[in-house]
């Protein structure tokens, strides 16, 4: 990689130098950069030459942008879609600092600055010689997963891990080659296996003629519990009825009431700030609040207030491409916590990463539960027989069809296979590695298969097992779950809660329970649906984070 150890020579190795480059060969890569309205407001390239890869960037009216200084960076995986978040961390395949002004830095990704005038408009031009424009994996901001160039809405500081508080991501690029092709894993797979697509349906307001459109089985019927929520995610219900939601990019923790048993909410207020919040559960008078890094606890007063924030679970990997954590206690009085992968598919340098870890509630004896998976964010145990059970992430990239999602039974100690296979113990023809040791076959043989698996690229999120009794008997032990939908494929599919039947605990299938939130043969849509909670009136309320809805959907009788 190059990297230099003190911070005088990075200047050298990574500078600021409008058209200084000796001996520029021919563009190697090209970004086209988009805004957060998916408007092009320039372009990034990069020419390989003798002092390194040049990168040139030339911005028109991106007036998200204050004037002045803002990081630029390079992030580890090609796409900007369905947000820019997914682009994941810096690309840093040597686990550097961050920061050209570190001892121990930079990342890969790492840039100098970009300046940006009153009118949006910047010309910049930066050399790296940590990054290469080849199919070698390491290095190549090409290979693999491929990598993004993000514009951030503040100046980096070139020192604070992991991205120099350099704030909101207001611009995003995905790196192809000069023929337009995006990075593909250098496996043993022929490019003709691989036919993938982005489509992320653009949003429409959930209006009360939309929402009327919805469809669930005979009996049940859907009302808006609560709304105008903004990115409204997990939930949790304490003893008193109180519903807590996160609200991950508000950096918040709500709490809602519906005091006179009407079905709607007429109470909300913030309760506690806390920013990156995402995963929730309550226990013995506690609320548990989970950050990328950190699981935070207070005691939950009876009038729904809560107590001093501490920390209880502290040093959990950053997270990547994958930074929201999940959390709930299981029969065992243990708090689960799931660690998704920093990457779309690639081998991870941390081992907690990709697990589903498990600590006790004071947060001491941390400890890997399983290990192998992408994202499992939702996942429960089944009230009677007390298995645990989550509903797996597939990778990207390989397709419209696979990977599939996968529900798998959880045990411990377990390893399922990610990254080098995927459904039924494959082997992923698309990953170049194999495993310490072994060929992927080989490995792969050794994990464990899912239980059952789902449609591609759906994207689960939350699960919860049913375990009131409104609904009727045929619901009773099953689980539902959140397909958040797809970005990754040509046609859109999720955007749905799906219904898990269960006999004598297992599971045997899915059906769809409630749809409608796709439209126009898959067009635009006006829902991506995320946390879940059997409400103590025995509904079923969903948390949708693009309206900020939570809907209820409950058992009126045929």
């Amino acid at each position: 990689m190059g990297h230099l150890r003190t911070a005088a020579p990075l200047v050298a190795a990574l500078a600021l130098a409008f058209g200084s480059h000796a001996q520029a060969q021919d563009v190697g890569a090209a970004a086209t950069l988009l805004n957060g309205a998916r408007e092009t407001v320039g372009e990034a390239t990069f020419t390989q030459s003798d002092a390194g890869v040049v990168v040139r960037v030339t911005l028109t009216g991106l007036t998200a942008a204050a004037p002045g200084a803002h990081g630029i960076h390079i992030h580890e995986t090609g796409t900007c879609s369905p947000d820019f978040n997914a682009a994941g961390a810096h690309f840093n395949p040597t686990g550097d600092h961050h920061g050209l002004e570190h001892p121990d830095g930079p990342h890969a990704g790492d840039l100098p600055n970009i300046t940006i005038d009153e009118q949006g408009n910047a010309a910049y031009e930066a050399v790296s010689s940590t990054i290469s424009l080849g199919d070698e994996p390491g290095t190549s901001v090409l290979a693999g997963d491929g990598s993004a160039v993000i514009i951030h809405a503040l100046p980096d500081d070139q020192t604070t891990d992991p991205a120099g508080n350099s704030g909101e991501r207001i611009a995003c690029g995905v790196i192809t080659r000069p023929d337009g092709s995006a990075a593909r894993s250098p496996g043993d797979a022929s490019p003709e296996l691989l036919e993938a697509a982005t489509l992320a349906p653009p949003t429409r307001t959930a209006t009360p003629e939309l929402i009327a459109t919805l469809e669930v089985p005979a009996g049940f019927a859907v009302n808006v519990f609560a709304q105008g929520l903004g990115n409204v995610r997990m939930l949790a219900q304490a003893d008193d009825g109180t519903v807590y939601a996160t609200r991950r990019d508000d950096g918040d923790v709500i709490a809602l009431r519906d005091d006179d048993g009407d079905g709607v909410a007429d109470f909300m207020a913030t309760v506690v700030a806390l920013e990156g919040v995402h995963g929730i559960t309550l226990h013995d008078g506690r609320i548990y609040l989970a950050t990328p890094e950190t699981v935070y606890a207070a005691q939950l007063f009876s009038n729904g207030n809560l107590g001093q924030l501490e920390e209880v679970v502290t040093g959990l990997p950053s997270g990547g491409q994958h930074p929201n954590r999940t959390i709930a206690f299981g029969p065992d009085g243990r708090l689960y916590i799931t660690i998704g992968s920093t990457c779309n598919s690639c081998p991870d340098d941390d081992p907690r990463n990709a697990t589903m870890q498990v600590a006790e509630p004071d947060g001491a004896n941390v400890t890997t539960y399983a290990s192998g998976l992408r994202n499992t964010l939702g996942f429960g145990w089944h009230p009677e027989t007390g298995v645990l059970w989550g509903m797996d992430h597939g990778s990207d990239w390989r397709g419209d069809d696979q990977p599939p999602e996968e529900l798998n039974r959880l045990s411990e100690g377990a390893d399922y296979g990610w990254p080098y296979c995927f459904g039924d113990r494959q082997p992923d023809p698309f990953l170049a590695n194999d495993p310490p040791g072994a060929t992927k076959a080989e490995y792969c043989a050794l994990t464990e298969p899912p239980a059952l698996t789902y449609q591609a690229h759906s994207a689960p999120i939350g699960m919860v097992f049913y375990t009131a009794d409104s609904f009727p008997a045929d619901y009773q032990g099953d689980a539902f779950v959140a397909m958040r939908g797809s970005w990754n494929r040509s046609r859109p599919v999720g955007y749905e809660i799906v219904h898990v039947s269960f006999e004598n605990g297992e599971p045997i299938g899915f059906e769809t329970f409630l749809s409608g939130f796709l439209l126009e043969d898959g067009q635009s849509q006006f829902g991506r649906v995320a946390g879940l909670l059997v409400a103590q009136d025995g509904s079923l309320l969903i948390a949708e984070d693009q309206n900020g809805v939570i809907y209820r959907v409950a058992y009126v009788g045929e």
